[in-house]
């Protein structure tokens, strides 16, 4: 790749970027369709579960260690955000928790 081809193709990404950021602004310039609040409402709920369910694909519950790590980083998680109300808190404190426990505890 040339240059100019990198130089376009991060102009291209970049203003792609900018473009799906403005775009709901310019659209919905004052109160947004009924749809759109109410996926607004459901979609984060819906994601969070799907991503606790891919996490959770590949675990082996009947082999040792039987999920342990993950049910308990998953709980930590939980009670965490329920204490705090930070996400960032309670995804790293989850996931020290995890590696910890995947590395020293049950390796």
């Amino acid at each position: 790749m040339t240059a100019l081809q990198m130089l376009l193709t991060v102009l291209a990404l970049a203003l792609g970027i900018q473009l799906t950021r403005w775009l709901p602004f310019w659209l919905f310039r004052k109160e947004p369709p009924a749809v759109v609040s109410y996926l607004g409402g459901v979609l984060p709920c819906a994601t969070m579960g799907l991503l606790v369910v891919y996490c959770l694909k590949g675990v082996e519950f009947l082999a040792p260690p039987h999920g342990v790590p993950e049910l308990m980083a998953i709980a930590v998680v939980a009670a965490l955000h329920r204490w705090k109300g930070n996400v960032l808190l309670s995804i790293a404190g989850g996931t020290a928790l995890y590696m910890a426990l995947v590395q020293a505890v049950f390796a």
